[in-house]
């Protein structure tokens, strides 16, 4: 069943949902359900599941020389959907990137959610490699994520890269784009970046999914300025509770955001990491209490691979 449609079968009322991370290379899945199991109570219709960029790893040759390879330390986003979908019977969102795969790549990862019933993917550019300043496409890659958007919706139409007459039938994805309330990282001004949504909008994505916030007012600042420009798509506030102290110098730095003061402070206060993870669940817990009340669709959580805090919102939520 496509977001939209768990959107409107929810007839106004703020659904659940989550995204996970697939476990590193070597780590069973039962990791991965034990985080899950606990959160099944708030019957997420949908959960979402990451996919890592490759990156690049050295290898030592002998005699000082060393061998670049490219790896993976988080395969198997499909095969996770495949099981989270079987064995919750939800239903799941992969996550495609540009980076790192080439259009032909994609297409192959395409037929397989076909295969698989997947009926949604969440369309990303990605970032750039670890190690690396700028973002670059693999070779036949996307660039954008909007020209992803496009060849999304040119499978569903059973238009192939080699052959157009393939498919007998229409199969549509529902597509998901990210949104960022307070602009990407690399976008030189908030209107910019609102076109480039549009952009993806324009090219086919059904919903949108925003990077975490912690001031609700840059989300509906973000959602008025998205329906000024012709923005009509459901759009998803994403959330991500604070759980340690670090995070107030490592969450801004990497995702551009900017938290409240009331938030700092009270965190800078607090003496345990303990103590910082129940000042960002009841942080979390008013930010969520008035994104309802403005009836907001679903309620998205980053979970990160942990599942108390998230459980412990969602409680006081549903």
């Amino acid at each position: 069943m496509k977001i939209t449609d768990h959107i409107k079968a929810a007839q106004g009322r703020t659904v659940f949902s989550i995204e996970v991370v697939p476990p590193t290379r070597g780590t069973g899945i039962e990791d991965l359900y034990k985080h899950i199991d606990p959160l099944m109570e708030f019957q997420p219709p949908f959960i979402d599941v990451t996919t890592s960029r490759e990156e690049y790893v050295y290898l030592e040759k002998g005699g000082g020389l060393m061998e670049r390879r490219t790896t993976r330390m988080r395969p198997g986003t499909l095969g996770i959907c495949a099981a989270i979908q079987h064995k919750y019977k939800v239903d799941t969102v992969p996550h495609v990137l540009c980076g790192g795969f080439s259009r032909e790549e994609t297409e192959y990862l395409l037929v397989d959610c076909l295969y698989l019933g997947i009926d949604n993917i969440m369309a990303l550019r990605g970032d750039a490699r670890k190690g690396e300043v700028h973002f670059t496409p693999s070779e036949d890659g996307h660039v954008l994520a909007k020209d992803l958007v496009g060849q999304i919706n040119d499978i569903g139409r059973g238009k192939y890269l080699t052959d157009s007459d393939r498919c007998e039938r229409e199969t549509k994805f529902c597509v998901g784009v990210a949104g960022y309330p307070e602009k990407h990282i690399e976008a030189p001004s908030i209107e910019t970046d609102l076109r480039r949504l549009k952009e993806k909008v324009d090219a086919g994505a059904d919903y949108v999914v925003t990077q975490m916030f912690f001031d609700n007012q840059k989300y509906f600042d973000f959602v008025q300025r998205a329906r000024a420009i012709g923005i009509t798509v459901p759009i998803i506030p994403g959330i991500k509770p604070i759980a340690i102290k670090n995070h107030l110098s490592m969450l801004p730095k990497t995702f551009k955001i900017d938290l409240p003061e009331a938030l700092i402070k009270e965190i800078q206060k607090a003496e345990t990491n303990k103590e910082v993870k129940e000042i960002g669940v009841e942080w979390a817990i008013e930010q969520c209490k008035e994104l309802k009340k403005a009836g907001v669709p679903v309620l998205h959580f980053y979970s990160m691979g942990k599942s108390d805090n998230i459980h412990e919102i969602a409680s006081s939520l549903f």
